[in-house]
C-alpha cells in the first residue's frame, strides 16, 4: 500500500507511542529505508544526513529542535510494527 503525501507539521497523523520510521526525507524526498541513516527531532521530522549537513545549527527547520540520529527498529520488531509509508513533505 502507498503511502499518502503530507505538507506541514499540523496534518502528521500520531500512530501511539513507538516511531513510524518515515519512508522519505522530508527536504529532498530521498528515499529512507528503516535500516539507513536518518535525522529526526522530537516530532519526527525526518532528514537525510545531506540536508542537515546544509541546515543552521544542525537544527530541525520546521520546530528549531535538535536532530538526533534516528534508531534502528530491529528486524524482528520491524516485522511485527511495520515502518510508516506516509511520505512527508514540508516547503522548503
Amino acid at each position: 500500500m502507498a503511502g499518502r503525501l503530507l505538507a506541514g507539521a499540523s496534518a502528521r497523523p500520531y500512530r501511539g507511542g513507538m516511531l513510524e520510521i518515515r519512508p522519505n526525507c522530508e527536504r529532498c524526498d530521498r528515499d529512507l529505508a528503516p535500516h539507513d541513516a536518518a535525522l529526526i527531532c522530537s516530532f519526527e521530522c525526518t532528514w537525510c544526513p545531506d540536508c542537515v549537513a546544509g541546515f543552521p545549527g544542525r537544527a530541525c527547520p520546521n520546530c528549531g529542535g535538535d536532530l538526533q540520529l534516528r534508531p534502528v527498529r530491529p528486524a524482528e520488531a520491524l516485522r511485527r510494527h511495520p515502518a510508516g509509508t506516509t511520505r512527508v513533505l514540508s516547503p522548503a
